[in-house]
């Protein structure tokens, strides 16, 4: 028969059925993503096991048929039993023990032997009733099993205990803390079952074997222990919430049946209060207990996108390659504190390690480092040292990865990707803490990884241009260098050739005014003479002094027209390259005039002179001189058969203290198509033998070493017009 206290007996199942939610969850994930690996497939049998143990508690709990319940809990224990040699087998597949195969197969002998008494009253005989509700009875041959397992339990945990001491990896001592308090305690706490079951009447502590059971949990989904990677996700998690919410609602449930639903007339009511508060209670409660679950699996000890920010904005602003290397091995060694980074970058076929930025971190086995590099670029993600020790490659390359994770003392490798393939990889040392990395881990140095690698390339190819750049300076340096001699020689070709033409000009004017010397002092000789001859004939005859004193001031007026040409001879014709000497316009105009009298006294030519009120403008005389000399003759050579005029006019523009020479004639003009190349040397509208094409050329030059401007304006039939702009304070043209 059964008490009446049954009833009561709901809220004390809420317990295990939070251990069987957890432990299948635990089997389901390593059975559906743990692939074939024998750790991982017992692993998934042990928590089958625990979760049908605690399933077990929960049933017998709740069935009202005492012979039902009977029947579930034998049939339970017939797969129970098995539990001794798959804990053992996973203790020693997990530790890597080969040796105690023995052990396993008496194991396996044991629990077939015990499949006998299971059925019988001699494992179960009945249930006890306590307070907290209904449990199994134990038979004489229930303490054996006991016996067994307790041993087993204490056995694997000596073992997994003693492996924790001795190893010094730190992914391989977390793995075994989770699993030694996870499975370890919660088959420590389903042992402390015997004692309600062999009639002392406390709550059995199999109950709480959920604790250790989150607990092994918690290590599996945020530390992959398994290396489960894909399931480190908020979907696993989610899973789990909301699994023990689930148990939760189902205890509040039981407590207002218990405690609350006296009578059917008021169950109404009381049902429409419950559903009030799980609405207004537990959905905030969920959404806080979410809240805490995305802390605390998918959140670092760091501000994952502050440091993410801040580290890009450094990478953006470098462009030194030291720098930035210095910066990435810095920045991810303080904010992960790992006891080791190391940045290996491929550079022209070789493969250089970077401690701190500084090249230095000793040297890598290439051929390891390139197989490395080839998975890397295969799967295009971080590995461990785990998934190096289980790659699919064969055996030969993976004693190569294994020796390079161990020379290079590190756990975690995080390709760079490049354009094609990978730059490099930075290679990450244990955590100081002792904790292993997680998906947050990754995530960020995946992501940073991104951003180093493109950060690398732009540093190289900024170093690329900079090295061009100081290639193309050297090269404009050079190049400037031979254009300063080059123009320095252009100078003093044009220096040379300004003085050759002038030469030429004066030679040329010399010829032509030899004549006008001649004449004035052959008069002059002849009235000398004439006035010598006749003082000398005074003495017998009366002197004519008035006819004597005309004749010598003709004679003096001749000289000095003669003196005046040679004068503008000599002025015209100084060969000084000095631009300083006060220069009077009016003066030159005339000198030039002068100079070219033999040309245009033959000529039916007007000459109209305008002359203003000059200032002296500082330049060289002799060479603007010969400017004037240019445009003059070009002036008297442009007009037909020798007749027209020419209209000479000179003035001082005060606005912007410079002097302007303005020379008008009758000619031919000159055609459009040639106004653009009147200034280009050896371009000549003449006839052949005419010119050299230098004139308006070195007039120019001239000008523009003056600081001035010469332009031109012709018309075809109507005549030319040249004017010559001076600062009178030279000005660099």
């Amino acid at each position: 028969m059964v008490p009446n206290g049954l009833h009561a007996s709901w809220g004390y199942v809420i317990p295990p059925l939070l251990g069987f939610i957890v432990l299948l969850g635990l089997a389901l994930i390593s059975l559906l993503y743990g692939g074939r690996k024998r750790t991982n497939i017992l692993f998934a049998g042990i928590c089958l096991l625990g979760a049908l143990l605690n399933a077990d508690m929960v049933l017998v709990s709740i069935l009202p048929d005492e012979r039902l319940a009977l029947r579930v809990d034998r049939t339970i224990h017939f797969f129970f039993v098995f539990s001794v040699p798959v804990y053992i087998k996973f203790v020693h597949a997990f530790l890597g023990i080969r040796d105690r195969r023995w052990l396993e197969i008496s194991a396996w002998l044991l629990s077939s032997a015990f499949l006998i008494i299971v059925p019988t009253d001699l494992y179960i005989s009945g249930f006890h009733y306590y307070f907290f509700g209904r449990i199994a009875r134990s038979g004489m041959l229930f303490h054996l099993f006991s016996v067994t397992v307790a041993f087993t339990v204490l056995y694997c945990l000596v073992l997994l205990y003693r492996a924790m001491r001795r190893t010094a990896d730190n992914h391989m001592r977390n793995r075994i803390k989770y699993i030694f308090g996870g499975l370890g305690f919660s088959a420590l706490l389903l042992a402390f079952t015997i004692l309600p079951v062999s009639g002392v009447p406390v709550y059995p502590l199999g109950h709480f074997s959920f604790i250790p059971g989150i607990f092994l949990a918690f290590g599996l989904l945020k530390y992959d222990l398994l290396d489960i990677g894909a399931l480190i996700r908020r979907g696993t998690v989610y899973f789990f919430l909301t699994g023990i919410l689930t148990a939760l609602y189902i205890l509040v449930i039981s407590l207002f049946h218990t405690f609350f639903f006296t009578s059917s007339s008021d169950s109404f009511v009381l049902s429409l209060v419950l559903v009030l508060i799980i609405v207004l209670l537990f959905n905030p409660l969920r959404e806080r207990v979410q809240g805490l679950i995305d802390r605390l699996f998918f959140r670092g000890r760091y501000d994952y996108r502050e440091l993410l920010r801040e580290i890009s904005g450094r990478l953006a602003s470098l462009l030194s390659l030291p720098q930035i290397r210095k910066m990435l091995v810095d920045a991810i060694a303080e904010a992960l504190q790992v006891e080791r980074v190391i940045l290996i970058l491929s550079e022209e076929g070789r493969y250089r390690l970077y401690c701190g930025g500084l090249e230095g971190a000793g040297e890598a086995p290439s051929q390891g480092i390139a197989l490395l590099m080839h998975v890397l670029n295969t799967e295009m993600r971080p590995m461990t040292r785990v998934a190096a020790e289980r790659s699919c490659v064969d055996d030969e390359d993976r004693e190569a990865l294994i020796h390079l994770f161990n020379h290079l003392d590190t756990v975690l490798v995080i390709p760079l990707p490049a354009r094609a393939g990978s730059a490099g990889l930075i290679a990450l040392g244990q955590k100081r803490s002792g904790e292993l990395f997680v998906e947050e881990d990754l995530e960020l140095l995946t992501t940073i990884a991104n951003q180093a690698a493109t950060a690398i390339e732009n540093a190289r190819s900024y170093e690329a241009l900079e090295a061009l750049n100081r290639d193309l300076e050297q090269k404009v340096t050079g190049r400037t260098a031979a254009l300063r001699e080059a123009l320095a020689e252009k100078e003093r070709t044009q220096d040379q050739l300004i003085r050759s033409e002038s030469l030429a000009a004066i030679g040329q004017l010399v010829a032509g005014t030899a004549h006008e010397l001649n004449n004035p002092i052959a008069g002059a000789m002849s009235l000398v003479e004439s006035s010598v001859e006749t003082i000398e004939g005074s003495k017998t005859q009366a002197v004519k002094l008035e006819e004597i004193i005309d004749d010598l001031r003709f004679s003096l007026g001749e000289l000095r027209r003669a003196s005046a040409i040679i004068r503008s001879l000599l002025d015209l014709s100084r060969q000084t390259q000095t631009y300083v000497e006060p220069v009077d316009i009016n003066r030159a105009v005339d000198d030039a005039l002068l100079v070219l009298y033999n040309q245009y006294k033959n000529l039916d030519v007007e000459i109209k002179k305008d002359y203003g009120d000059l200032p002296p403008v500082k330049g060289n005389y002799a060479n603007l001189g010969q400017v004037l000399i240019n445009i003059l003759r070009n002036a008297f050579q442009a007009l037909p058969e020798g007749k027209g005029g020419i209209f000479l006019t000179t003035r001082y523009r005060a606005a912007d203290d410079t002097v302007a020479v303005v020379c008008r004639d009758t000619g031919k003009g000159i055609p459009a198509a040639a106004l653009k190349d009147i200034f280009k040397p050896f371009f000549t509208t003449k006839v052949v033998g005419g010119g050299t094409g230098l004139g308006l050329y070195i007039s120019h030059e001239i000008i523009r070493r003056h600081g001035g401007q010469i332009s031109v304006e012709s018309e075809e039939g109507k005549g030319t017009v040249v004017t010559v702009e001076l600062p009178c304070k030279r000005r660099e043209g």
